[in-house]
């Protein structure tokens, strides 16, 4: 579905990447108690985006995005100019 998402301007679509249900020393975590993780990977990108591009995992800014939900499926839409970094 996100291949219909054009986003606008300098907007970035992008989906969240879920929490992992267990820790590092192999505890597992209850879906209540994990905090939700701040990278994304990008889906597409608005015609003024010129940092990243399509397949890019970025760190993004928690209070920026506008949380949308289609057909079952979550996704965010984030500006440019808030997105942190890249990761690799």
């Amino acid at each position: 579905m996100a291949a219909n998402i054009k986003p606008l301007a300098d907007y970035v679509l992008a989906q969240q990447e879920e929490a992992e249900a267990k820790t590092a020393s192999g505890l597992y975590v209850m879906e209540k108690s994990q905090e939700k993780p701040k990278i994304a990977k990008v889906l597409a990108v608005g015609t003024d985006a010129k940092k990243v591009k399509k397949g890019d995992r970025v760190i993004y800014k928690t209070y920026s995005t506008s949380d949308i939900k289609i057909e079952g499926s979550e996704y965010l839409l984030v500006k440019e100019e808030d997105i942190l970094a890249t990761v690799k």
